[in-house]
């Protein structure tokens, strides 16, 4: 394991924080990249990347890494908003992920997303641990952008129940996603349900899904005397259209208080949730689907207002 500075982000009124990240395996190989917290409210993304380092030092140690595998983990490229409690760049609330392949002489977040994607350029798979653009849960899932760079059949690889095709729109292009399979690089957003908390369960099974990846790619050996190795089976993986999703929308706002989870299923008819008057109690709406099909995305913040996405729905039949 190498510990390493690979750039530093000036901010006002303080010393410039470095952004660091961890490389393993051989040095020069580019096998995998894995970024973690790109945003301020990213705990458990980042805290999923500690955890992966933490595997990846014992896996070296073993001699289980391959002779051409070369593995870097940025755990976190923003912790100016981190440290201050803001989603976004805590001076202009700009989305780094809104900035690629970034501009060196640009705005600040222009210039980190430059420096970021320099040292991400170049590796032959990358994975951005990201979250939902809604404020909820999500059921695990891969993400890819279709650009007609994409290897859709590469997602198998982690075990994860869905695989989602998203159509890009024109603020996709600006994405580390669609700019690293731009550049040549096989690029894999990897959700789990939690973002501004840390979820120990949903934390190993990313990890696990990124060795699992690592294994089936032969870039992970097996433990001395073993043929295979020893992972938790993953999952049959799916292929899910993002424009397949349905969306039920709250007719109302109150108190959101929610009857059924991601990765549940709904028959029609089904409350899905109730919203609540939040100074008489009286339900003001019950929340229901008129066809089966799969919780993908559960609202959670306990108020809701009007028109607000409060669950995604995945068909019974895709």
């Amino acid at each position: 394991m190498r510990e390493e500075v690979l750039f530093s982000v000036d901010t006002p009124y303080r010393q410039p924080l470095p952004v660091r990240g961890w490389r393993f395996g051989a040095a020069g190989e580019k096998s995998l990249a894995v970024l973690g917290a790109l945003r301020g409210n990213e705990i458990h993304q980042m805290y999923v990347c500690a955890q992966l380092i933490q595997a990846l030092e014992r896996l070296e140690a073993e001699g289980r890494l391959s002779a051409d595998c070369g593995v870097l983990v940025i755990p976190c490229a923003n912790q100016f908003s981190m440290n201050v409690g803001r989603r976004f760049w805590a001076a202009d609330n700009t989305d780094i992920n809104r900035m690629f392949p970034g501009y060196d002489g640009g705005e600040t977040t222009q210039r980190v997303a430059a420096r970021l994607f320099q040292a991400l350029q170049g590796y032959r798979y990358g994975v951005q641990l990201t979250s939902f653009y809604l404020p909820g849960d999500v059921v695990p899932h891969v993400r890819i952008v279709h650009t007609g760079y994409e290897h859709v059949e590469e997602a198998e690889g982690f075990g994860l129940p869905y695989t989602v095709l998203r159509e890009p729109q024109p603020y996709d292009t600006t994405t580390l996603n669609y700019n690293w399979q731009i550049w040549n690089t096989q690029a894999f957003s990897l959700y789990t349900r939690e973002t501004d908390g840390v979820d120990q369960a949903a934390a190993r099974l990313a990890v696990e899904a990124i060795l699992r990846f690592l294994a089936g790619k032969g870039l992970l050996l097996p433990a001395l005397g073993e043929e295979t190795v020893s992972l938790p089976a993953g999952e049959k993986t799916a292929l899910v259209p993002e424009g397949r999703l349905r969306s039920v929308l709250a007719g109302t706002g109150g108190l959101f208080l929610r009857r059924k989870e991601p990765g549940e299923t709904a028959e029609p008819g089904e409350v899905l949730a109730e919203i609540v008057d939040p100074c008489t109690g009286r339900v003001r709406e019950a929340l229901r689907i008129e066809k089966p099909g799969r919780v993908f995305f559960a609202h959670k913040v306990q108020l809701i207002h009007g028109r607000e996405t409060a669950f995604r729905i995945l068909p019974e039949k895709l």
